[in-house]
């Protein structure tokens, strides 16, 4: 197939999910789940990444800045600006999209290949909508939310490494992050957040209802969906910014 059927196939899933659902309650209760399992799962990852993020950038940031002129503040801010707008949210869920899109994409396939998505349909349930737009909406809700985690605690990181590496001191780095912030910059990293989560959720989705095979199918779909997931991903960095930027 080529990328104009793909991208029709998806469209065509992607209208399909939005119908009244038949039971809210089920529905209700398969979105808690998927939040949990997105949310909790997740976690340990991206709080391990960001504080190694964080105190790595302050290191090479500070062995970048060998000029006396520049005073030490600087690293802070470039640590935050850094952080907040490209590592929190772009390095976060391009490693949520091979934790939580494979996940997502085998699941699926899973139930494809051994007809439960079909027994799902016979029963007169809108397999779109029960499986696929829980999930879609837990990533939307969780991860933006992970975010926000992954750039305090890279920040966190960032002052912890500048502290015991004898860099700057701890209250120097607090200084440093309340000169010339910008609010918008947030703004911008949440609009990545909740672009990047619909990207790293509905893609592998496709990839793993569309799937056809056995078991050596729901592997190759499984990875073809997360490096499709993190192309776009990187791509839709771009894009917003030079939109937002």
């Amino acid at each position: 197939m080529n990328v104009f059927t793909h991208i029709g196939r998806f469209l065509v899933m992607t209208k399909g999910m939005f119908t009244k659902p038949e039971n809210l309650r089920m529905y209700w209760k398969e979105l808690m789940h998927q939040c949990a399992e997105i949310g909790i799962g997740s976690l340990g990852i991206v709080a391990i990444i960001s504080v190694f993020i964080g105190a790595v950038s302050t290191v090479q940031t500070a062995y970048q800045l060998v000029s006396p002129f520049v005073p030490l503040t600087t690293i802070a801010q470039i640590v935050r600006d850094t952080v907040i707008l490209e590592f929190a949210p772009t390095l976060t869920c391009i490693v949520l999209a091979g934790v939580v899109g494979s996940k997502i994409a085998s699941e699926l396939g899973n139930m494809r290949v051994s007809e439960q998505i079909d027994a799902l349909e016979i029963m007169g349930i809108n397999s779109k909508a029960y499986l696929i737009l829980p999930k879609i909406l837990a990533a939307l809700i969780v991860i933006p939310m992970l975010v926000v985690i992954a750039a305090v605690l890279g920040i966190w990181g960032g002052r912890l490494a500048g502290a015991a590496s004898g860099i700057l001191s701890g209250e120097m780095f607090d200084r440093g992050l309340n000169m010339a912030f910008v609010p918008y910059n947030v703004a911008f990293a949440m609009a990545k957040a909740y672009t990047f989560s619909f990207i790293l959720s509905s893609i592998p989705a496709y990839y793993g209802y569309h799937v056809q095979g056995g078991a050596l199918e729901i592997g190759r779909s499984s990875t073809q969906a997360v490096v499709t997931s993190c192309i776009m991903i990187l791509l839709a960095d771009y894009i917003l910014a030079a939109l937002l930027l």
